[in-house]
């Protein structure tokens, strides 16, 4: 009964859907941070909300949980204060904010939030304050005091000059003609003001801040008796001109004018939407080398990437920076936008000049510097930005820059700088055969690569991919770091030189001399076809050493001994391909005589059975092999082990007489087989 009463609520919650549960609607952003600034001022009493405020300024945001311990606001240090929360005032005597605001007027309630030039901007007029006081149901976005008092000298003037006409209209294009609380204003959409059906731009963003034609929302929902009213940190004006006639008409944009019509983005950028331009500025295209700027220019997808990648897929006011943010482009690249102070930043670089430059369809911001995308980029400027630069040095030294510049499919096997700290190999055409065997005929992407793969380089190798638990390799080489995709080739950064594989197994043994002796038990135990074909091994190769190390009489015995030598070596021999880059810190791998090896890699040093590997990672076409300084032991059979062996040997002798003991009845042949199998059960 007790469990039914339980489930009871959520059996009631289930069948009348979410309206009915407790939570009720969702709460918008800004709401959901008007509630923790609610819940963090509650010790102050009821109604009492925490702000931060930025030293020095008279800037205050309600906080969210992440804001209100980093205490800062743009890097920016802040302190905490508490006052009324929207709609509450205090009461002499009493603790918090117990009283609600008493409704009046939309007039009357520009003075309680702190718009009084709103107000007195309102007397002027012959026609605004009357129908302010009188009946109706408006909404008011009405400036802050600080931001009628922060417009340039020639615009107030301009407005104060011509009250019944400029000042009214400015004042009515703050105003919707229907009552619009925060939980209405959605993101993208457009208000309808009371200036000549003009539209006003709201954006409503994840962290709760809230903008009207990207000034921010101060504090919201103060209601009236005839409407709510809005407080905004500026004096907002109406927007005529969409991105692209904006563009059209800066100066500053020629370059981006020229670039923008040789792409066929004007149409985007005159269309509905809401976008963010990071307008390049002419300075910005002259900042990179004209070569560069002119191989983009003249291809038109690297041109379109190009630009792309300054088009955000929504409009980001400066305003609602105030941490930051991954924000995505068009070009699909993700750009780190944040902010420092009153700057605004782009993956950490103040290259923002002006912003916030309203537009019909979005917003512009003029950036002093190109964001070039991987896309439009060569080999050659991929790996400029990367750890590569001394693998490209030598593709260069060889002659081979050609092939990082142009026009050529290709993906660039770079390895990092740290291979070469020792020094770099010398020129020569050996040299230049392996730097070739580094690029792969096609431009390839590594989240398609599949274990098994075969790559075919400009060396005229093949290559085949390995795919392990933590790691992507390619032969003895793994992947380091992210690939890069420009726009002909691919960069995979590499953790070492490339060797490709020169012959089978059976063939580097044969041609080290240090592996002389291990050829020749090869030999005798019979298994030179096997390393000779096709298959897949790890070879840990004991050196003439390691035999010699041996006491002279068990070294004798071994290799007297063809079967036992067969079944030593194959305990040297592992079922599958394990480069020492797909070790990790420990894989069991299977060997051919059936018994596990330990192979473990700690500080670039591979151990097989915790000895330590001579010499890792010597490919050939069907294994890799590892030199090791001492000849392995398979492990001991235990008794246990013995006896487990035995049981299951008697019980496959039983099944087979009890087969043979039914079959003998008929069959005089089979009789002498069911008397072997008796006597081998009897033993």
């Amino acid at each position: 009964m007790a469990l039914l009463l339980r489930l009871l609520p959520l059996a009631l919650a289930l069948a009348l859907g979410p309206a009915a549960t407790l939570a009720g609607p969702a709460k918008s952003p800004y709401q959901l941070v008007l509630q923790h600034s609610r819940l963090r001022g509650r010790q102050h009493g009821p109604n009492v909300c925490a702000v931060q405020k930025l030293i020095g300024t008279n800037k205050k945001y309600f906080t969210n949980c992440k804001q209100w311990y980093q205490r800062k606001i743009c890097g920016k240090s802040t302190v905490i204060s508490y006052e009324c929360c929207p709609g509450y005032e205090k009461v002499p005597g009493e603790k918090g904010c117990p009283a609600a605001l008493p409704l009046s007027n939309l007039y009357e309630t520009l003075g309680v939030v702190g718009s009084t030039t709103t107000q007195l901007y309102t007397d002027r007029t012959e026609k605004l304050r009357p129908e302010m006081e009188g009946p109706g149901s408006f909404t008011i976005f009405a400036p802050s005091n600080e931001a009628w008092a922060s417009l340039p000298a020639e615009v107030l003037d301009s407005l104060v000059s011509n009250v019944n006409i400029e000042l009214l209209n400015a004042l009515r294009y703050h105003m919707v003609n229907r009552r619009v609380l925060t939980d209405e204003l959605k993101h993208g959409m457009a208000l309808t003001s009371m200036y000549q059906n003009s539209d006003i731009q709201i954006h409503h963003y994840p962290n709760g801040i809230v903008t009207v034609n990207c000034a921010r929302l101060l504090k919201a929902d103060h209601h009236a008796t005839n409407g709510v009213v809005h407080l905004i940190d500026k004096v907002i004006s109406t927007v005529t001109n969409n991105i692209q006639q904006i563009i059209e008409i800066e100066d500053t944009f020629e370059t981006l004018r020229a670039a923008v019509a040789a792409s066929g983005l004007n149409t985007l950028l005159e269309g509905d939407g809401q976008f963010t331009l990071l307008a390049p500025t002419n300075e910005a295209f002259e900042k990179i080398p004209a070569e560069t700027l002119n191989r983009i220019l003249g291809d038109p997808e690297a041109l379109r990437d190009l630009l792309n990648n300054h088009i955000l897929k929504s409009a980001m006011c400066a305003e609602a920076i105030v941490a930051g943010m991954s924000v995505e482009t068009l070009e699909g690249t993700t750009l780190e936008v944040g902010c420092s102070g009153d700057m605004l930043t782009i993956n950490g670089k103040a290259i923002i000049s002006n912003k916030d430059i309203l537009a019909t369809n979005g917003v512009i911001h003029y950036i002093d510097e190109l964001l070039i995308p991987d896309s439009a980029k060569t080999l050659f400027e991929l790996a400029a930005e990367s750890d590569v630069s001394t693998a490209v040095d030598l593709f260069r030294q060889a002659g081979l820059g050609t092939h990082l510049s142009g026009n050529e499919r290709v993906t660039l096997l770079a390895p990092l700088n740290s291979v070469f700290k020792d020094g770099t190999p010398n020129i020569d055409a050996r040299t230049k055969n392996l730097l070739l065997n580094h690029l792969i005929k096609e431009q390839l992407a590594s989240k398609y690569l599949y274990h098994g793969q075969t790559l075919n380089t400009l060396g005229g190798k093949k290559l085949r991919v390995f795919v392990y638990r933590n790691s992507l390799c390619i032969e003895n080489s793994c992947i380091a770091a992210h690939d890069k995709r420009g726009r002909y080739g691919t960069l995979f950064t590499m953790d070492r030189m490339l060797t490709p594989p020169m012959g089978t197994v059976m063939d580097v043994l044969k041609g080290d001399n240090r592996f002389s002796m291990l050829v020749a038990a090869i030999q005798s135990a019979g298994l030179t076809e096997m390393l000779n074909r096709e298959g897949v091994y790890t070879v840990f190769a004991p050196t003439n050493e390691a035999f010699q190390a041996m006491p002279p009489g068990e070294l004798n015995k071994l290799l007297g001994n063809a079967k036992e030598l067969a079944n030593i070596l194959k305990y040297h021999i592992g079922d599958e391909i394990l480069v020492s880059g797909g070790i990790g810190s420990l894989v069991r791998l299977k060997s051919l005589q059936g018994d596990k090896l330990e192979v473990s890699s700690k500080n670039n040093v591979v151990n097989v059975n915790k000895e330590p590997v001579a010499e890792a990672d010597i490919m050939a076409t069907n294994g890799v092999v590892y030199a090791i300084s001492s000849v392995l032991q398979p492990p001991a059979i235990r008794p246990q082990e013995r006896g487990d062996e035995l049981a299951d040997s008697a019980l496959e002798i039983f099944k087979q007489a009890s087969a043979y003991s039914r079959a003998a009845r008929t069959s005089v042949k089979l009789a002498p087989v069911y008397q072997r199998l008796l006597e081998r059960m009897k033993h």
